[in-house]
């Protein structure tokens, strides 16, 4: 599997399915399977026991994984969904830029 471009805290748009179009930051990165968790999308219910601790149970609202290939991450400069790109800074320093514009991420 190529390696995922997307971080964990990145603004990423998705481009794809029933929130296409929708906006968040991305809370979880599943690198191994390709997929990124985004707050706000992909929103699933899931019946949730209760626990000892006080929870109580019901039918709760969380979001659900999606492939990272369905989101593209926001370019801090245009305020656009873009393409990654990598390159070295001056120091030798490997680091991620948006293609759009080439501010670094």
């Amino acid at each position: 599997m190529a390696k995922m471009k997307i971080k964990k805290g990145d603004q990423v748009q998705v481009l794809s399915g029933k929130d296409k179009g929708k906006r968040g930051e991305v809370i979880r990165a599943i690198p191994s399977e390709g997929k990124v968790v985004v707050r706000g999308v992909a929103l699933v219910k899931k019946a949730q026991k209760a626990d000892q601790m006080g929870n109580n149970g019901g039918i709760v609202e969380r979001e659900a994984a999606i492939d990272a290939s369905n989101v593209a991450l926001i370019d801090p400069k245009t305020d656009a969904p873009t393409r990654v790109g990598y390159r070295f800074d001056e120091s030798g320093k490997k680091v991620r830029y948006a293609k759009k514009s080439g501010e670094e991420i």
